[in-house]
């Protein structure tokens, strides 16, 4: 009796748990992708991705079309058709060839508008996405995506530059409903944090006030005290590539704000301690990300692949939302997912698909969000499960095998 009530308790907790859906994000500069140094990086990249593997993809310094094909189809959807591409646009602020672009996950989100915002350097991309929830149709989520690569270098000029294109982003914001969830990523190419274009970013008179999620004020830039969050330069010199900056770790340039709501609202919440310099160990100061010395947590080969595809590493960070996450098509599967549902949202047949390597008979029990044991299904050996769940009340449901370490699958039942 005591180890029923145990497991009855440990899974409406893991049921709470799963009500609590995660978005994982990515911001990158590729550098001048796909024309620099070294060839084949759309296979790099996907070596790096799938470290990672980011629900919302935001990149920068993408050339042409072809290259943001190569991402789509070589770098993301090297397991299926998972990943969605925006409609890639040419700059339009000047005559430099090196844009912003976005990619997110097939199903969970929806792209509602896009739009440009001109400046006198660069292009400011405009990404608005309706996130795919179970009540999308009467409380709809959306994230309203900005991806930026300020003007480079220092001096007062270019700090001015740096300043005037944030100044569009935030007169933009200026015409949003100030409880907007905002992203704003991009290679900002800042030094400091009094820098006015990252003090206008915080400014608590906008109309959207930003927030730097990890909130580490001073002077970034050839500081050591700064070096787990410098994203740039993974190579000490430009040299073998004949592209990009030399010098080391040793600049933050690379950031993922966020609008202030999103540090506390249930609803889209920043999770704290997610957001990460992607492959810095924080013990590589002006040297090679890739050197055996910078030893930690992100491997050899991660950091081996990041010297190789780019000056810059990227940006990580996850959201969650305290609403239920249903993907409108299947649910995505890696080449390892031994048992998935055909279909995430169903009002007549449940149908689960089981791979044939799985050779001991499989059991189904479906339970509520509450606890509450639905369905049983016997051991089978077929690789296609077909369960009647018309008569259920609509809602969210989770499935649950006899697979050791197997977690649960999820699906909505709708009317």
């Amino acid at each position: 009796m005591f180890k029923k009530l145990l497991f009855v308790l440990l899974f409406i907790t893991g049921a709470n748990v799963f009500s609590q859906d995660i978005i994982k994000t990515m911001f990158y500069n590729l550098l001048e992708f796909p024309e620099a140094l070294p060839g084949d990086r759309s296979t790099i990249l996907q070596n790096i991705l799938d470290e990672y593997e980011p629900d919302i993809f935001m990149v920068c310094e993408l050339e042409n079309q072809d290259g943001a094909d190569q991402i789509l189809n070589i770098s993301l959807n090297d397991e299926g058709a998972n990943y969605t591409a925006a409609p890639f646009l040419f700059n339009q602020s000047s005559s430099s060839n090196l844009q912003q672009m976005l990619y997110f996950r097939t199903g969970m989100f929806t792209l509602i508008e896009q739009e440009i915002i001109t400046t006198s350097v660069r292009d400011i991309n405009r990404y608005l996405l309706r996130v795919s929830t179970t009540d999308v149709q009467t409380n709809p989520i959306f994230l309203d995506v900005y991806i930026t690569h300020l003007k480079s270098s220092q001096g007062s000029a270019n700090q001015n530059l740096r300043l005037d294109m944030v100044t569009e982003f935030t007169n933009k914001l200026n015409t949003l409903d100030p409880n907007t969830f905002v992203i704003f990523a991009g290679d900002f190419n800042i030094y400091t944090s009094s820098e006015p274009a990252y003090q206008e970013l915080l400014d608590p008179t906008n109309n959207i006030v930003m927030a730097d999620p990890i909130n580490t004020p001073g002077s970034w830039s050839t500081n050591i005290n700064f070096q787990d969050i410098h994203t740039q330069s993974t190579r000490i010199s430009s040299g073998p590539f004949g592209a990009g900056a030399g010098g080391g770790m040793d600049d933050r340039f690379d950031f993922i704000m966020i609008s202030e709501n999103m540090l506390t609202n249930p609803t889209m919440r920043y999770i704290p301690d997610t957001y990460k310099s992607f492959g810095n160990n924080g013990n590589c100061f002006d040297n090679n990300v890739s050197s055996e010395d910078c030893v930690g947590d992100f491997s050899q080969q991660l950091r081996n692949n990041l010297y190789s595809m780019s000056d810059h590493l990227p940006v990580v960070m996850q959201l969650e939302t305290n609403k239920d996450i249903i993907l409108a098509t299947s649910d995505f599967q890696n080449n390892e997912t031994l048992i998935y549902l055909t279909s995430t949202i169903v009002s007549e047949k449940l149908e689960l698909k089981v791979a044939p390597q799985i050779s001991k008979n499989i059991s189904f029990e479906i339970y509520n969000t509450i606890g509450q044991k639905i369905i049983s299904i016997p051991p089978t050996d077929s690789e296609t499960i077909t369960i009647d769940v018309s008569y259920m009340s609509s809602g969210i449901y989770y499935i649950q095998t006899n697979l050791p370490y197997s977690k649960p699958l999820k699906f909505l039942k709708t009317s």
